[in-house]
């Protein structure tokens, strides 16, 4: 599939991460449709907004990014989103984050349907699912999607046991981190204790054609067509952690939807996702060239 025919279309919060000095674009979804859009992929999001200051500055950005508007929703009553964003000492972040807000209350709309309906994948996470609207919004859209991809974010306490069982059996593809992919494959009474065997588990039990698993620090394994590839990640010295595995994702479907080797696609992803967490926020600007470059000198930043 040639880049400039895939549109991929994400589903869910786009927000601001605010931190003690500073404050950043972000939501999970936003940052994957952002990268994307960086290299090469057409990408657009279905979210919603408070008509507020904020709200007005995050779809400037939007824009700015080249991420069409018009799935973006404006909300008369719920502010834009705000996750407040505490850092520990090796700059893994932890959130609290604000309820309800707009992304809250997304609803369907003509324009919604249609921008699923083209889209050769659909991406969506847990924490859109945490208010009954917008999950059921959700639900409606998947029905619509050719490919349905689940990148979970497990955020306290906004997830339940069968919202997760449930959105898993619905996937083509599933990303967990290591921490979330023991969490579930114990909510499905797994009896294994390696990562490999617990991938294969969930495989088994939700018919999933490909699952990712990060590892922080230590890079990702990848499942697909059958087989494991892995890659043991990159020396950096962290910033902040924000955002980093979602532009790990898009780095990986950026790859595997033109039909790259699943080895050099898990590389290129770590890769990415490593210089995301070399620098502040979720968004930080890096080129094709640049990470590239990165991969072929092992550069320690």
């Amino acid at each position: 599939m040639n880049k400039k025919t895939l549109n991929i279309v994400a589903f869910g919060e786009v927000l601001y991460d605010v931190f003690l000095t500073h404050r950043k674009i972000g939501g999970a979804p936003l940052n994957v449709a952002s990268r994307l859009t960086s290299l090469g992929i057409n990408a657009q999001i279905i979210s919603r907004i408070g008509k507020d200051e904020i709200g007005k500055e995050l779809l400037e950005y939007i824009q700015a990014n080249n991420i069409p508007t018009d799935t973006i929703q404006i909300d008369e009553t719920y502010s834009t989103g705000e996750v407040l964003v505490q850092l520990d000492k090796k700059g893994s972040a932890s959130y609290t984050i604000n309820y309800p807000v707009a992304w809250d209350k997304i609803e369907i709309t003509t324009e919604a349907k249609n921008c699923v309906e083209n889209a050769d994948a659909l991406v969506f996470g847990s924490l859109a699912c945490r208010d009954d609207r917008s999950y059921n919004s959700l639900l409606s859209l998947i029905q619509s999607a050719k490919y349905k991809i689940f990148d979970v974010n497990l955020r306290a306490p906004f997830y339940a046991k069968e919202l997760l069982i449930n959105q898993m059996k619905q996937s083509d593809f599933i990303k967990f981190n290591d921490d979330e992919l023991y969490e579930i494959s114990e909510y499905l009474n797994s009896p294994f204790h390696s990562m490999e065997q617990n991938i294969l588990f969930i495989a088994e039990q939700t018919n999933a054609k490909s699952i990712c698993v990060t590892k922080g620090s230590h890079g990702a394994v990848l499942y697909t067509h059958g087989k494991m590839y892995y890659n043991s990640g990159y020396k950096i010295n962290v910033a902040d952690t924000v955002g980093a595995g979602d532009s790990f994702l898009a780095g990986l479907l950026s790859k595997l939807f033109v039909n790259k080797e699943p080895q050099k696609a898990i590389d290129f992803a770590c890769a990415l996702g490593a210089l995301v967490a070399s620098n502040e926020g979720a968004n930080p600007k890096i080129t094709n060239e640049v990470i590239t470059n990165f991969m072929n000198n092992k550069v320690i930043l």
